[in-house]
């Protein structure tokens, strides 16, 4: 396994993180305390999770995620070993069901407090904003798109307030952010560096893949220049880059036939990249799967990688992507690929 550091920290990360937005649905209790198990055993020890998890989001699975990881941690002694990452759920529709939800003082203390007791651990390592609450930002967009019915104000300071007291108590120690933009990464970082108590977001965690580098327009620089660093999710775009779904197949099972309306990854030109990439892989005598793992580990700005699985074929597979390292030629041929098929799963 390979290291990095959480930016302003000495706290050391594995390059891999194992995600868990699957155990509670698509994954058993035991199926994800086998894969915590391996995954340690791999010298994976960040670990990230959610209030929201398992996706999707159901009252009758509220968080079943965390309790998954808080009887793994009950039953094996191994909080100490793991770099733990959690989040808040933002403002939406469908996640009513979980309590008034947004990033008012109360409802973050009631966020943090119920998940410290599904997790069954007395603080959290790394505490994230899963996603803005003014309306920015969306799945399927690649750009900002002006939103005169949003009657968000501005908050950042009273948030980072409610997370430095947090911080003061012990039961968080560290924050980040996730799905943001350029503007709402550099408000928090300008608040944090203006009102030198507040904490310091450390890291933002987007989708980043060969299918959506849009991180790399705006945000690339400001991770690489603050040093506040990616967490990257979805870098097999729901497993349409192991090459499964190509040839018009939808396995039984898989996660999109599971849940047809996460398509953002399989519209064609999604589809049309995912061949050109499919066929250099194969050119090359790789597994399209660690190849597309293999590019995003190779970022300069990435912190690490949060990878998740379903089998645990799925998860050997995905953790040895660790090992390889891709060629300046390979590098460049999917360069060329972006190039003629731009971000087309954003």
């Amino acid at each position: 396994m390979k290291y990095t550091k959480l930016p302003h920290t000495d706290i050391e990360v594995s390059k891999i993180c194992l995600g868990t937005m699957t155990w509670g649905n698509q994954n058993t209790e035991a199926e994800g305390h086998e894969q915590m198990d391996y995954a340690l055993e791999q010298g994976i020890n960040f670990f990230d999770t959610a209030e929201l998890y398992p996706i999707p989001a159901h009252p009758d699975r509220k968080s079943d995620t965390e309790k998954i990881i808080g009887t793994w941690f009950k039953k094996t002694g191994n909080r100490d070993k793991v770099v733990l990452a959690s989040k808040i759920a933002g403002k939406a529709e469908f996640t009513k069901f979980i309590r008034t939800t947004g990033f008012q003082r109360e409802s973050i203390i009631e966020a943090v407090e119920g998940s410290l007791q599904r997790l069954q651990t007395d603080y959290i390592d790394l505490y994230q904003l899963h996603w803005p609450e003014r309306n920015t930002n969306f799945f399927g967009k690649r750009g900002y798109k002006v939103d005169i019915t949003d009657h968000w104000e501005d908050n950042f300071h009273q948030v980072l307030e409610t997370l430095r007291d947090l911080v003061r108590e012990g039961k968080i120690r560290h924050i980040g952010i996730s799905n943001e933009t350029p503007w709402g990464t550099m408000r928090y970082l300008e608040e944090s560096k203006v009102h030198a108590t507040l904490p310091r977001a450390i890291t933002v965690q987007n989708p980043y893949s060969l299918l959506n580098r849009i991180f790399e327009i705006g945000m690339s620089e400001i991770s690489m220049r603050e040093q506040i660093g990616l967490l990257a999710y979805s870098p097999l775009g729901f497993g349409v880059l192991s090459g499964k779904y190509l040839g018009d197949r939808m396995p039984e099972g898989s996660r999109l036939a599971l849940f047809p309306n996460y398509n953002r990854y399989i519209k064609p030109e999604a589809i049309k990249a995912t061949q050109k990439y499919y066929e250099l892989a194969q050119a090359n005598d790789l597994s399209l799967a660690q190849m597309s793992l293999a590019f995003v580990n190779s970022r300069p700005f990435l912190t690490s990688n949060i990878i998740g699985a379903t089998t645990m074929k799925q998860l050997k597979e995905n953790i040895a992507s660790i090992n390889m390292e891709l060629s300046d030629e390979i590098l460049e041929q999917i360069d060329a690929i972006h190039e003629e098929i731009p971000n087309p799963a954003p």
